[in-house]
């Protein structure tokens, strides 16, 4: 009997526990997470082919993969989660010939520059 009332009183904190993830308190303070690298449309616009690469992270910062069996190709990703949810999440790959920016591609406009 002893042992039955321990396993339920654990369960029920378990259950307890868990919820708080999913159930909104007032007056509880909820964090931004934010996640990979910012970038802006000033930063995409500043990107011109023929760019070296030490140019591009110059511009953009470190890539957040930058693949070492594909050195000529890096990508930057951000996601932003907020306080109420709400997911928003940017991409852009950058890619290189002969060490130099080719073309770029992602959910940023190219205003002449990439693709």
């Amino acid at each position: 009997m002893q042992k039955a009332v321990k396993l339920s009183f654990a369960a029920a904190c378990l259950v307890l526990v868990s919820a708080c993830s999913y159930l909104k308190f007032p007056g509880v303070y909820s964090l931004d997470i934010q996640q990979g690298n910012i970038i802006t449309q000033d930063m995409v616009d500043q990107l011109k082919p023929g760019m070296t690469k030490r140019q591009v992270r110059f511009v953009l910062g470190t890539p957040l993969i930058a693949d070492t069996f594909t050195p000529d190709r890096w990508d930057y990703y951000y996601s932003l989660k907020d306080a109420k949810g709400k997911v928003t999440k940017e991409r852009l790959t950058v890619f290189f010939e002969e060490d130099k920016l080719a073309r770029f591609s992602g959910d940023f406009r190219a205003d002449g520059a990439g693709s």
